[in-house]
């Protein structure tokens, strides 16, 4: 596939309905500079949008409307993406998406259902809706159109002026890394970051794309996919990517170092990348420039619920 053009046109498609999201240089003690690029502030709190944008965007919608599984975040961005341009949603989520999160989406409109147990018994529900209904499902993380509308972000980033060597991104079940692969085709070094209780990315590379682990702690409503999309696997293989792996510990403190000091209010997925530069799980060489993907800003609970 030829991502490059993909991704170009995905951005000119999904640009009336997107934020540019900022970005921020600073200093931190022990470490140095680091640009840090401001994604929770896109529309309903992640990157996600930009994927839901260009899948609506670029294919047909049914009149059964579109149908995702998701563990907030993506269901969210389905549900404003629809809303704002006409269509239906039908969200479903697993139990530990969390209040914040349902609430996020039911504010969107969506007609949403909690499933009992995980994503994989969420993403069941919503196939069997789609295979009823006609309804037009979209997938987080493992399709073109949605890993083309994640590789905007980075687009968008290097226009803005990145000039990092390297840029740390949190990896769930792949979409957002998967577009940053894309765009990127190995200009710059990716790190990838994950949770050591979500190390979906990590144990694939070792034993293989059909790998299947046990998710939990406490970025596992965003991170928590079992298993990681064939998209990032192959891009990841072929880029060669080794991945990092950090403690809930040092996201919550990457979490808490974003708020107390630059008052940027994130949930632990959005904190998982820097915490990989503050807690030395990640060490740059000397005179690597560095910039961090900052992804996501719906924790729970709610600050204001």
């Amino acid at each position: 596939m030829d991502w490059q053009n993909e991704i170009g046109a995905a951005a000119l498609r999904i640009a009336p309905y997107i934020r540019r999201t900022p970005i921020l240089r600073v200093d931190l003690p022990g470490i140095g500079p680091v640009t840090l690029k401001l994604e929770q502030m896109q529309h309903t709190g992640s990157f996600k949008a930009r994927g839901a944008f260009n899948t609506l965007l670029s294919l047909p919608v049914p009149a059964a409307g579109v149908v995702a599984a998701s563990g907030g975040n993506h269901g969210a961005a389905v549900a404003y993406a629809a809303r704002t341009l006409g269509h239906s949603a039908k969200i479903f989520v697993p139990e530990y998406a969390g209040p914040a999160k349902i609430a996020l989406i039911r504010q969107q409109g969506a007609d949403l259902e909690v499933v009992p147990g995980v994503y994989a018994d969420a993403a069941a529900r919503a196939l069997t809706h789609a295979q009823t209904n006609g309804a037009m499902q979209i997938h987080p993380y493992d399709a073109p159109a949605t890993v083309a509308g994640q590789g905007t972000l980075l687009r968008e980033w290097e226009d803005q002026g990145l000039d990092a060597d390297t840029v740390l991104i949190a990896v769930g079940g792949g979409g957002l890394i998967a577009g940053a692969m894309a765009w990127l085709q190995g200009r710059r070094k990716i790190v990838a970051v994950e949770p050591e209780l979500a190390p979906t990315l990590h144990q694939a590379l070792i034993s293989g794309p059909d790998t299947v682990v046990s998710v939990g702690g406490i970025a596992a409503n965003a991170l928590g996919s079992s298993k990681i999309g064939r998209i990032a696997y192959d891009l990841a293989v072929s880029q060669g990517i080794i991945p990092v792996l950090v403690t809930d510990e040092a996201i919550s403190a990457a979490q808490t170092l974003l708020w107390r000091s630059l008052r940027q209010l994130v949930e632990p997925a959005g904190a998982a990348a820097l915490a990989a530069l503050l807690s030395g799980a990640y060490r740059p060489a000397l005179g690597e420039t560095v910039a961090v993907l900052v992804c996501g800003a719906n924790p729970a609970p709610d600050p204001m619920g």
